[in-house]
């Protein structure tokens, strides 16, 4: 696996894959949620890059920038092991080497107002922003995002639609501990007694997901329920949402295309977690 730190790296080992190739976008620290996209990206093109790249423009100067996990030489192992052709791991100033205040933004308009962007409001724009560029320094044919977060990859959908960016966007399903928490590199943020608590978005999820049909003229009232469940197993909800999966609005009577959303902070770990209702 050649490991290159540079875009002029990258793009020297870009001309001798094969293609299709697929891309793997990560923040690193890695855990078997990514591991599994770089084992759907392997079975579906010809050449893999994974990229390993903590984007400080998505993170809000309150947020756990500094201390997220940086754990390149474990990382790039567990790559090395799946058979990943490249992996693109630059530094910040390789990525902006004017600084991040300095640079371009790509803004979706719409969809990244709400749900996780209420309370991280330039999250998304720092996304968008680094998917961009990602797209257009290694050039895939395919790129693999996780459906736990299903936002972003929703404001990566709409992006490379409208920006007319040739790149196939697949979401994988989302890899689940065995009581139902979803794998997350924030999890080691949690606690003993935490880490008990934490299914706990994943179940109340899911029951507001099973009851939603029944009481779909009551959904405003049903996300209720969900928050204060929430609280009362002792997590801090940030939100509990009922939406049309492809817009994120809010819907009233209808029955297709509706995903349960919620996210809530537990110590300092802050969880998010989605379920189709079916």
């Amino acid at each position: 696996m050649k490991v290159a730190r540079t875009i002029a790296e990258l793009r020297e080992s870009h001309a001798k894959l094969e293609k299709p190739i697929g891309l793997v976008p990560t923040m690193g620290n890695l855990h078997q949620g990514h591991l599994n996209l770089v084992r759907r990206a392997k079975s579906k093109t010809s050449s893999t890059i994974a990229t390993i790249f903590v984007n400080p423009m998505q993170f809000a100067p309150n947020e756990d920038f500094s201390s997220y996990p940086r754990m390149l030489e474990e990382d790039a192992e567990h790559l090395r092991n799946l058979g990943v052709d490249v992996l693109f791991a630059p530094h910040d100033d390789e990525m902006y080497p004017s600084g991040k205040t300095n640079h371009t933004n790509v803004v979706v308009p719409n969809i990244t107002n709400t749900l996780c962007g209420r309370s991280r409001p330039t999250h998304f724009d720092g996304v968008a922003t680094v998917v961009t560029k990602l797209f257009n320094i290694c050039q895939p044919q395919i790129a693999f995002f996780g459906e736990k977060d299903w936002q972003q990859l929703t404001v990566i959908r709409q992006m490379t639609s409208q920006l007319d960016i040739p790149v196939q966007i697949e979401g994988v399903p989302t890899v689940r501990h065995e009581d139902g928490l979803a794998m997350s590199s924030r999890n080691q943020y949690l606690t003993g007694v935490e880490r008990e608590i934490a299914p706990t978005l994943y179940k109340t999820l899911s029951y507001l997901a099973n009851t939603a049909l029944e009481r779909i003229d009551d959904l405003r009232k049903l996300e209720s329920e969900g928050t204060h469940l929430l609280s009362d197993a002792g997590l801090s909800p940030d939100y509990v949402a009922i939406r049309d999966q492809d817009s994120l609005q809010e819907t009233q009577g209808v029955t297709k295309n509706l995903r349960v959303f919620g996210a809530a902070y537990l110590g300092k770990a802050r969880l998010i977690d989605n379920v189709p209702v079916r």
